[in-house]
């Protein structure tokens, strides 16, 4: 059958109406039993038109129809030229081009051109009738199956991207075909590395391998196309052997193939993404802080009944995790070949123009860098063993990271400057104790020039006045910032009986008792006012 011939049909086409060219509905079977009994009793179309409600055109036509079925003669059906038949072919090459895609107002100039005289809405009648079979025949031809998954067999991995507050941000996907079980992480980038590292921890929390893996055309998995026939990289062939697994693609175009993942990015966008939007700052915690959100709204999905094969995934993945490959016992490493660097005397590595601190045993030593970019974070490893000596979030150049336990102690808030005896009468000065490093201090910062000297009169002194006196000199000459000899001299002078000023505001330790002069004194009384005198006017009383 033909385009045109489909789109006629007998006798009706694009107006084909329910009703009669009078706007009767059509009769039915026993509407028109009822027209050849009435027909039979008046005997005339005009009485049995009268009786059925119908026209008289209607009962002739009934009658003769039912006359000639009667006789084996086999109504012929008469087709009515439409004002669009010498456009059909035009249009319905047109549409089959454009996949469905061209509109009427675009086609209708072309048809025009052609010999269609016929109004605007009777052609675009026709364009959508001919769309609607031209998708009819599509689906008999090209038509799906609903996919089929075993426990084990197929999952699902694809990329999505989105922009959170101003900034891409890409979200990877992955779902196993029989227990809907869904991964969901967020990176920054989609290159090999990063994708083969979404893949493998998606395998460390399914606890297993599926033993196909399928995804659409990534460039970064693809090492090129042959005949159709996608040729997976050589990096991506290493990574699939080390997990045994196998590599599947999808056709070019074909997103249905592997709707079941394309729904969870949808998924994944409409309800994790979105509610991160109303968040102040979504990127305060960096790409680490979203994954935290995405691990979380991973474990809630999977623990809900999911509606198409109303089940847990979370408890179906238990039964499939019996069926899935072993994880072998260590992760590959895809990428760049590692980064090492030399431990220096400041028990630092340098990367990326900044200091990360190691423990302090690797001083001079090699050790390997590693730099996760989705977590921001640096890790120096054993090369050989693998052991994780430091932890570290990224700085910025020119910073330094520091851990005070691979020092072994705190870091002091301030540099120590601890003084250092070369001289005889220095050495025997410090040992004098923790007092007299802290006048050797006090007096280099006030000044003292004449230092040398000044150690060497106090000295003396310890000679005439012992030890105990002397410390205890320094001690009061340091409280009130007395760094030259003549004033430990002054101190010790007074023989431990100077005056100790008491701070504003504290109690009284001991009493100071001064006997004050007597004076006379008189009366509150006695500065009294004296009333006034009488018969004296104005003036005043002395």
């Amino acid at each position: 059958m033909t385009d045109s011939e489909a789109l006629r049909g007998e006798g009706g086409g694009a107006n084909q109406s329910p009703s009669t060219t009078q706007g009767f509905p059509l009769k039915n079977a026993k509407e028109r039993m009822d027209v050849i009994a009435a027909y039979r009793d008046v005997g005339t179309y005009r009485g049995a038109a009268a009786m059925c409600g119908t026209t008289h055109k209607t009962v002739r036509r009934i009658i003769e129809a039912h006359q000639a079925a009667t006789e084996g003669v086999v109504p012929v059906a008469v087709v009515r030229p439409r004002n669009y038949d010498q456009v059909i072919e035009l249009v319905a090459d047109r549409v089959k081009s454009t996949s469905g895609r061209v509109s009427a107002k675009r086609l209708l100039p072309a048809a025009r051109a052609a010999g269609y005289a016929g109004s605007d809405r009777n052609f675009r009648r026709l364009v959508a009738t001919v769309k609607k079979q031209w998708r009819h025949d599509q689906a008999r031809a090209g038509g799906r199956r609903p996919a089929v998954w075993s426990p084990g067999e197929v999952l699902a991995i694809d990329w999505g991207e989105e922009v959170l507050a101003g900034r891409k941000l890409l979200v990877f996907c992955a779902v196993l075909g029989w227990s809907r079980f869904r991964f969901v992480r967020f990176a920054t980038d989609q290159q090999l590395a990063t994708t083969l590292g979404m893949l493998a921890e998606c395998f460390e929390v399914l606890s297993g391998v599926p033993k196909t893996v399928l995804a659409d055309r990534m460039g970064c998995l693809k090492g090129g196309v042959v005949a159709n026939v996608v040729v997976p990289s050589p990096d991506y062939v290493r990574f699939a052997t080390h997990y045994r697994f196998r590599p599947d693609f999808c056709h070019a175009a074909d997103p249905e193939s592997k709707g079941i993942v394309e729904r969870l990015v949808g998924y994944a966008k409409q309800d994790l993404l979105v509610p991160l939007e109303l968040d102040d700052d979504p990127w305060v915690d960096g790409i680490a802080g979203l994954n935290v959100r995405a691990h979380a709204w991973c474990e809630e999905v999977n623990a809900a009944l999911h509606s198409e094969i109303q089940a847990v995934p979370a408890e179906r993945l238990a039964a499939e995790a019996e069926v899935l490959g072993e994880l072998p016992s260590l992760r590959l490493e895809i990428g760049p070949k590692p980064v090492s660097r030399k431990v220096d005397k400041l028990s630092c590595i340098r990367f990326g123009s900044a200091r990360y601190s190691v423990p302090n045993q690797l001083i001079g030593t090699t050790v390997t860098v590693m730099v996760d970019e989705r977590d921001r974070m640096l890790r120096v490893i054993e090369p050989v063993t693998g052991q994780i000596h430091a932890e570290h979030a990224l700085v910025a150049p020119g910073e330094t990271s520091i851990v005070d336990a691979h020092y072994g102690r705190p870091r002091p808030e301030t540099p120590r400057r601890a003084a250092r005896a070369k001289t005889p009468a220095e050495r025997e000065f410090l040992a004098l104790g923790p007092v007299a490093q802290r006048f050797l201090t006090g007096a280099a910062a006030a000044g003292v020039t004449k230092l040398g000297s000044e150690i060497n009169e106090i000295l003396m002194l310890a000679a005439a006045h012992g030890t105990d006196a002397l410390l205890a000199a320094l001690e009061r000459a340091v409280r009130f910032s007395r760094w030259r000899a003549a004033d430990v001299r002054s101190i010790l002078a007074t023989n431990g009986y100077a005056p100790h000023p008491t701070p504003a505001g504290a109690a009284f330790t001991s009493a100071v008792v001064l006997t004050l002069p007597s004076v006379p004194t008189r009366s509150l009384a006695d500065y009294a006012l004296q009333p006034a005198i009488e018969g004296i006017e104005g003036g005043e009383v002395s």
